[in-house]
Order: C-alpha cells, then structure tokens, then sequence
C-alpha cells in the first residue's frame, strides 16, 4: 500500500454561504404610517376632540368653540453598514462574499429600523411648534401583568386590559402585541388548561394562527431585550388586582420587561429619500470592493391612544 496517497486527500467546500439565524429584515415597519421628506425634520399636525354643545333657545348665538390643535416632531438620523474586500479575497474564495454581505446590511438596517420604532412608541415624543415641548406615553396607557396580588408573568388579563385601554380610546385600525418569545411562553403556561383561552393560545404559540382578542401577535427580540424601568421614568405604579395604573400602589422592578400594544399607524416612520445600497471599488483602498447600505430614518408616537405598554415580570 502506498502510504503517500493521503498527500492527494482533498478537502471539499460548498459553495453556498450560510446565513446564521437572525431577524431577517424590518418586521414593524410596514405596519407603521410611511412618510418619505426632505430634511432633518418634519412636522405632522394633529386635531383633538370636537365637543358639541346644547342650544339653549330660540335664535341664540352660533357657538365659536376651540378645538386642540398641536403637533409631533420626526427627526431623521443617518443608519449605516459598510465592509470591505479585498481584491485576493475574491481570487482566493470560493465565495463571492459581495452578495451575501450586501444580504446581511440589508437585515441589519431592517432590524435598526424596528429599534427606532420601538424606541419612538415607549419613549417621549417630541411636541410643539417648533418639537421642543415633549409628551411621555403616561402611565393611564401602561398595564402590569398581575396575579395573586404580584407582578406576574405575561398573562392573559394583561391582554384583556390593554385592549380595555384601547376600546375605551375607541382607537380603530388593526391591533398588534410586539413581543419576545418569552411573553408567549409564559402566555402559555399562565393559563390553566381549564381555560376557554388555553386551546386558542397555545395554537398561537404552536403558530397555527396569530390574532387573540382582536391583536396581530408579531415576534420581535429587539423588545424582549427591553426593561420597563427605562420607560417609566415617572415611576409606573400598578394596582396589584387589575394591573392599572394607581398611585401609591407597587412600583415597577428593575428588572421588569416590557411588551407593546400599538396600532401601527398610531407611529410615524419618516425617512429621507437617500437611501443607499452600493457594492462599488474603491480606488483609495487598493482597489477593494465595498459594500455599503444607509437609511436616513426616524419615528414619533402620534397618539398616545394607539400604544399601550404591558409589563411583565422577567
């Protein structure tokens, strides 16, 4: 037997690049009001509430009522991704590395776009003539999952008083939960297989539908990763009983999470119409190629009716 044949021994490569798991892309952004300008800010109007009033005789004075009038501010900031290969990167690889990297800018821009809009639906808006007033969420849109007289676990009574909040608003248009995969887990374990909620949640768990009580359920990490206490600055204090808002009651932990009910029309999205998305060489750089994408973006809340902020234990 001829022992220098391993000399020969070939190691093989795929030519295909595996994408390790991730969130592919912007998940929140369709559900949001798209709005494209030019500049660093843009300003959009708002209109409260018409009250009527009851004629009180014959031939009275037309009535000259005031109506609110107030508005919201969208900054834009610059978002970016770019790498560089080198010339002998693309002689000496299998690969044509250009394509699977201008893939992975795209789903990093997407996933910055969500954390904008989920910044913009918890955080204070930007309020005024001239966006230099601000509006927080207010605790009357936040509810803490509650049982047994303690902060709990996601639950299903936190699902019915966010919509509560909302059907009081009379807030219209489809209804979402953004949440992290441990809001559905403890979903599902908090509701007793004797429960007319048990079959239907943990269908939504297992995926074979995604609405419950009226909300579009829409998995995103990037809130998972969130603490209630970063949004609530004012000091959320909930009543042990129905989770509402109640003053001098129990206090959100440090460690507490967040999920968010939102209509999404209820935040702006604005972007600048200069995106990029360029694979190019670059003479300055010995002539590697460079793949670059940026998107000029921002987000407000414009109705604080159309967010609610459930808290949940971690």
């Amino acid at each position: 037997m001829n022992s220098q044949i391993e000399t020969w021994r070939v190691n093989q490569f795929n030519a295909n690049v595996y994408q390790l798991s991730q969130q592919r892309g912007s998940r929140l952004a369709a559900l949001c009001r798209n709005e494209e300008f030019t500049g660093k800010a843009e300003f959009f109007d708002r209109l409260g509430l018409a009250t009527a009033v009851d004629k009180v005789g014959r031939n009275t004075d037309t009535p000259n009522l005031d109506i609110a009038h107030s508005r919201r501010m969208v900054t834009t900031t610059t978002r970016e991704w770019g790498t560089l290969v080198d010339r002998k990167d693309k002689v000496q690889n299998i690969h044509n590395p250009e394509n699977e990297y201008s893939i992975a800018a795209q789903n990093a821009l997407g996933r910055k776009m969500d954390a904008v809009i989920i910044d913009a639906a918890l955080s204070a808006a930007r309020t005024g003539e001239d966006g230099s007033g601000s509006q927080s969420l207010g605790n009357a849109q936040k509810v803490a999952s509650v049982s047994g007289g303690a902060l709990d676990y996601a639950n299903v009574q936190a699902l019915r008083k966010a919509k509560l909040i909302m059907d009081m608003n009379e807030v219209m248009g489809q209804r979402v939960i953004v949440h992290g995969a441990d809001f559905l887990e403890a979903l599902l374990a908090s509701t007793q297989v004797t429960s007319s909620d048990f079959n239907t949640v943990k269908a939504l768990v297992q995926g074979e539908l995604d609405t419950f009580l009226g909300f579009k359920f829409i998995h995103s990490e990037l809130v998972s990763s969130l603490l209630a206490t970063n949004y609530n600055s004012d000091t959320f204090l909930y009543n042990t009983t129905t989770g509402l808002y109640q003053g001098a009651a129990t206090a959100v932990g440090g460690t507490d999470k967040v999920a968010i009910a939102m209509v999404g029309d209820g935040i702006i999205l604005g972007k600048n119409p200069n995106s990029i998305a360029r694979v190019s060489e670059r003479e300055d750089k010995s002539y590697s190629m460079q793949v670059y994408a940026s998107i000029d973006c921002g987000a407000t809340r414009m109705e604080e009716a159309k967010v609610v902020q459930i808290i949940y234990k971690a």
